[in-house]
């Protein structure tokens, strides 16, 4: 099990056990804090009563040093030793809500006899557990689980579904049956002698953070939430680049990645390790802005190129990068972009959230405009109105699009607008706001294209099971942080990160900044048809508008032309191969005939084709060797 996460942790390899209760404690480490023998794992409490493997950062353990006990006889200076110490005196859950930072942990108590996993807030950290084989199993990836099992589980028909009709599989849910996800801001425990499986229970809300925040807002003005702001990003940027090695960020030139470096800058002594990935294609390429962006900050800055050759290469990888299927392209220069960063550092910074708490997406400006327009119209009327706008293809909107940008200030242009204008057709027919939401957050509409569909309940979509926030936006916004950032964001970046052994820690889900962020009345967040507006004005206080001034932009890849050139051998084969046989239904073939004629259907095909691959790399008789 151990061996199967050494990208995870290449410096160490700790064992423990204790046969006569039945348990054993593996950890991989990546040295970022005490460097020293004194931060190995898993580690002993001074007690001896508890034993901890982790994996993840504490990034204010100093300061929780200094609340326990002086007379401590500390060993090191690592944060490993400094839960246990917490863990000690204060229990675990009151320790986990003293600490900032990100993990997932095991915590075997000797005198209990009780094993407890506990995960971070947000769940930055990936933690699954299951029982296979009569034995219950837990690790930081599946890959770990399996490597414990003669022969694959069993393959869950309604995870499966759920992939399809969002690009990854929802918590608590894994691809296989019996095997969970620890749900972000969770414990569960597991006691000596217990078959039955256990029930998490939350140490930590985000939907109660949330609603607890937006119901006593900020009555400040806009310079004091700026200066707010400023203050309380700024010391999590400050609090996350302390690390015993090389630090740097991943630089995208846009409004998140651009303040985060900004800010480390602010801080450091020297010039900041920034680093980009940039492609062939110039429609998604960005490095053009980050060059800018680094150049005016006077980063120490990094630049990769990306073909589709480069991508090719990559592909290989993903299933058993990810474990089980994940649809988010962008995994590719994700990957690529942390495997140049390795090369240079071992820590780096992130601008992930930032869309989140401050309203960056475009469906928060969309969803509830559109909404108001439609919904008092009966559903037949949407729908025809859906049939003419797909009618024109998307191309062919672009071109129009773009003969009229000239037209349009810089806020008010689109990208990709046919791509977006079709999505926008395709979900006409939605009967209330969390149905429009949940087609808009699916990159699959309509049946499913399997051949024994098991379409099992959706993400939060009816009303009653969204937050109790006051507005729809709101509510999407704590939607997306609970789902989306949570099960699609952080894993792809925390998988493509950690293939390369490179840890990313992201300032924004700073519990601090999370609750800021909520205080804030929404005028602060979304203003004049834009969102984000207070980062951009925290922004123009360290760069100038113009070099981040332009619509946003995804770190996407061109798949719809890689699709029907360098990939489409590739894709070929997987959907002719035996894999599909038994899952797919007539329809994509046809969906991928349409493709290669021109309507771009990138986003489902990739999602098939990434069941596919994962398919074909983990289920028998592949499975031993891709354990191998």
């Amino acid at each position: 099990m151990a061996r199967q996460l050494i990208h995870r942790g290449p410096d160490d390899e700790g064992l423990w056990w204790d046969e006569a209760a039945g348990i054993g404690l593996a950890h991989r480490r990546l040295a970022i804090v005490d460097l020293s023998s004194a931060g190995h794992q898993p580690m002993a409490s001074h007690s001896g009563r508890y034993v901890l493997t982790y994996n993840g950062e504490v990034y204010n353990h100093a300061e929780l040093r200094a609340e326990l006990p002086a007379d401590l006889p500390w060993r090191g200076h690592s944060d490993t030793e400094t839960l246990l110490a917490g863990i000690t005196h204060w229990g675990l859950e009151a320790t986990l809500t003293r600490c900032r930072g990100m993990w997932a942990l095991a915590l075997w108590d000797r005198e209990q006899q009780t094993l407890t996993l506990a995960r971070d807030r947000m769940g930055e950290k990936p933690l699954y557990y299951g029982m296979l084989g009569g034995e219950w199993l837990f690790g930081s990836e599946l890959k770990a689980l399996l490597a414990a099992s003669a022969r694959a589980p069993e393959e869950d028909p309604q995870s499966v579904a759920l992939f399809l009709r969002y690009g990854y599989v929802p918590s608590p849910r894994s691809i296989w049956k019996g095997i969970f996800k620890l749900p972000p801001g969770h414990v569960v425990s597991l006691r000596q002698g217990e078959s039955l499986a256990p029930q998490p229970k939350a140490w930590w809300r985000f939907d109660e953070m949330a609603l607890q925040a937006a119901a006593d807002p900020q009555a400040v003005s806009d310079e004091q939430a700026l200066d707010a702001l400023e203050q309380t990003l700024g010391a999590a940027v400050a609090e996350q680049g302390l690390a015993d090695v090389p630090l740097g960020a991943l630089l995208s030139g846009g409004i998140d990645s651009s303040l985060i470096v900004a800010l480390m800058q602010r801080h450091a002594g020297q010039p900041v390790r920034s680093f980009t990935v940039g492609f062939e294609e110039s429609g998604y390429d960005e490095a053009v802005h980050a060059r800018e962006v680094a150049k005016h900050l006077g980063t120490r800055h990094t630049e990769l190129r990306v073909s589709a050759t480069d991508a090719l290469a990559v592909i290989p990888k993903l299933s058993q990068m990810y474990d089980e299927p994940f649809g988010d392209s962008s995994q590719i220069p994700t990957h690529l972009v942390c495997a140049l960063t390795r090369q240079h550092v071992t820590v780096c910074l992130s601008g992930d959230a930032g869309d989140e708490l401050f309203g960056g997406y475009n469906r928060y400006l969309w969803a509830p405009a559109l909404w108001r327009r439609i919904g008092w119209l009966p559903v037949p009327i949407r729908r025809q109105a859906a049939q003419l706008v797909l009618s024109v293809s998307a191309a062919q909107w672009d071109e129009w699009s773009r003969a009229l940008g000239g037209l349009l200030p810089k806020r008010g242009r689109v990208s990709q607008f046919g791509d977006k204008l079709h999505k926008l057709a395709e979900v006409l027919g939605a009967g209330s706001p969390q149905a429009l939401y949940a087609q808009l957050c699916s990159p699959w509409r309509g049946p499913l294209p399997l051949q024994h569909p098991q379409e099992p309940s959706t993400l939060i979509t009816t009303p009653n099971d969204w937050p109790k926030l006051p507005t729809f936006v709101q509510q999407m916004m704590a939607v997306d942080s609970l789902t989306y950032l949570t099960d699609d964001i952080l894993v792809k970046v925390d998988r493509a990160a950690m293939a390369a052994s490179l840890e990313t820690r992201a300032p924004f889900l700073d519990e601090r900044v999370m609750r800021l962020a909520w205080s804030l009345p929404m005028h602060q967040k979304i203003r004049h048809g834009q969102g984000k507006w207070l980062l951009r004005q925290l922004l123009d206080r360290c760069v100038p508008r113009a070099l981040v001034d332009r619509p946003k932009q995804g770190f996407g890849i061109p798949l719809d032309a890689w699709l029907r050139g360098p990939l489409k051998d590739w894709a070929q084969s997987l959907m002719s191969g035996p894999e599909s046989h038994d899952l797919l239904g007539p329809d994509i073939q046809r969906m991928w005939q349409s493709h290669l004629a021109g309507t771009n259907r990138q986003h489902g095909l990739w999602n098939v084709l990434m069941l596919l691959a994962w398919r074909e790399h983990w289920r028998a008789p592949s499975f031993q060797k891709a354990m191998r």
